[in-house]
């Protein structure tokens, strides 16, 4: 412990001569201690989610409850410790809604039934055993809330989701937060799913599947469990709400979007490393459904994306890189400002180039040998970044990052959703190799802590860390936890590395996680069960008491 404070007064030390290190001007951030009247849209503590396909929930979860990999539980767990709401987790996807429930399946999660399968779409028979290993990763790890897609590919016959629904219901319980009814509807005519598919077409057969799920007890009237419309790409949701569906319960307006997609391969646009690297390009990406937003926001219905990441149709060769956890952090905290209410990072089967984590194969996700994605460094950022009461968060359009396609510079400040005040800044620096300074200044608070995001290059994919630690193998954190203190009465320079993002907790009011998230230290030898060999802490709960022990988890790199 005494070395690691030693380490924070140097850390402190260098950082308040941050103006003359860094090469690149000082940024003066410009704020109010009070969150402007415009912002009215208070974040839950759990804004951040996860998104999975169905095809290869089993190569990730394991395929029953006594088979659930080590390193996918220290993952989860290292999200749930940083939240006090159930971490989000979708299962989804194209390819859940190609597939078919079947109750008669109750030895193993799932069957792949189609060896030919488009890899952007691939179907399965699955069954009980999903919601029996969905609910022992929670008694594993701690609290989750999952979400369910339903199938609407079949207009005609809804035997199948109502089942579906049936034992979600009952199996999940209040685990369960929503089923999501359709996955891109608005693709369906495109894809060959259904001939000439469009909205009139869609709005009497949503009806037609509610009253099949209501008459089936998996929905009650004057309770909404159902999310929707997760359009993408040709619909909008404003043109959808006023063909009818604003007549339903509705618990979640979804939407999903990826900025670009190499459905037809790698080319020069799914490629451009600058477009990530532009804090002005991610406002557009997010609000081309704004007048759908808006009148959802009048039917007071929150707005979820449950599915985002960086290049669609399995990612570019720039979608593993460290620009990428730039990049979903920055659009994370946009989408706060814009006032949806989640967002949930999107991973699919062992291979995908945008994935936050691949097993060592699809055989072998018990043992170690996992690889961490880019993306899943942003999970973690932004699981610290909100507080219990919530968050309002605003852009502070440094530079004029917000239209200004050349600054390198953006920020947020983030305030209390209790009481308004000034809780926390993110500062983002997208230059290759100049670090940043930004001033804070006087009078805000007496103190500052902050944690940085960083890598050698936006196009690093493995030397990437948050707070000083890395991810292992296993999923564990790897490394010293670091954190940044000094004064800040009469200002201070946070200067955040190039490339890199900084979270800054102002005086003591809130807390950056301390203590150790790895839930599952190594494996026993020989061992090939989920169960693994925990060295230190013996469940989730022990690890709430984990600052008290020690700031960092010296003892588990």
């Amino acid at each position: 412990m005494a070395v690691k404070i030693r380490s924070l007064l140097l850390f402190s030390a260098l950082a308040a001569l941050g103006p003359a290190l860094a090469a690149l001007p000082t940024v003066t951030v410009r704020v109010s201690s009070t969150a402007p009247a415009n912002a009215t849209h208070v974040i839950p503590d759990n804004f951040i989610g996860i998104s999975y396909e169905l095809s290869s929930f089993d190569t990730l979860w394991g395929t029953t409850p006594k088979t659930m990999p080590v390193a996918m539980q220290n993952y989860m767990h290292n999200l749930v410790a940083r939240l006090s709401k159930p971490l989000r987790i979708r299962l989804g996807g194209n390819g859940m809604d190609g597939s078919t429930y079947m109750r008669s399946l109750n030895e193993t999660m799932l069957e792949h039934i189609d060896p030919d399968a488009y890899f952007n779409d691939i179907p399965v028979h699955f069954g009980p055993v999903i919601f029996d290993v969905l609910n022992a990763m929670y008694e594993k790890v701690g609290p989750m809330q999952f979400m369910i897609g339903l199938s609407m590919r079949d207009g005609h016959d809804f035997t199948n989701i109502v089942e579906l629904a049936q034992d979600a219901t009952s199996m999940l319980g209040s685990r369960l937060d929503v089923m999501l009814l359709g996955n891109e509807p608005d693709l369906y005519a495109g894809h060959g799913e259904r001939d000439a598919y469009e909205i009139e077409d869609y709005i009497p057969e949503l009806g037609t599947a509610i009253e099949a799920l209501t008459e089936g007890g998996a929905l009650t009237r004057g309770v909404p469990m159902i999310g929707g419309p997760t359009i993408c790409c040709g619909w909008t949701l404003i043109d959808i709400l006023n063909a009818g569906m604003d007549q339903y319960e509705y618990k979640y307006y979804t939407l999903q979007r990826y900025p670009n997609h190499a459905c037809s391969g790698v080319n020069e646009r799914n490629t451009n490393m600058t477009y990530y690297l532009t804090h002005a390009n991610v406002g557009p990406y997010l609000t081309w459904n704004s007048e759908g937003q808006a009148r959802a926001k009048e039917l007071g219905v929150p707005i979820l994306m449950t599915e985002y990441n960086s290049v669609a149709c399995g990612g570019s060769p720039i979608s593993d890189m460290f620009v990428m956890s730039l990049w979903a952090v920055d659009v994370g905290l946009k989408a706060a400002s814009l006032e949806y209410e989640a967002v949930y990072l999107h991973t699919r089967e062992l291979g995908i180039q945008y994935n936050l984590f691949d097993p060592p194969s699809a055989e072998r996700s018990l043992e170690a040998g996992w690889r961490t994605g880019s993306p899943y460094y942003a999970a973690l950022f932004l699981a610290e970044l909100t507080s219990p009461n919530g968050n309002l968060v605003v852009d502070l359009n440094i530079n004029n990052s917000t239209t200004n396609a050349n600054a390198t510079a953006a920020g947020y400040a983030v305030y209390s959703g209790a009481d308004r005040t000034i809780e926390k800044f993110v500062f983002l620096n997208f230059n290759e190799s100049d670090s940043q300074p930004f001033r804070i200044p006087a009078n805000l608070t007496e103190k500052i802590e902050y944690r940085v995001l960083t890598a050698p290059s936006v196009r690093e994919t493995k030397d990437i860390k948050w707070a000083g630690q890395t991810i292992g193998d296993l999923g564990n954190l790897e490394g010293d936890q670091e954190t940044v203190s000094m004064f800040c009465q009469e200002g201070c320079v946070v200067d955040v590395p190039g490339p890199g993002a900084a979270l800054v907790v102002l005086g003591d009011s809130v807390t950056l996680f301390s203590g150790n998230s790895t839930l599952v230290g190594s494996l026993s030898v020989g061992e090939e069960s989920g169960a693994g060999r925990v060295a230190g802490y013996s469940s989730w709960i022990g690890l709430a008491g984990a600052a008290a022990v020690s700031v960092v988890a010296t003892f588990w790199t």
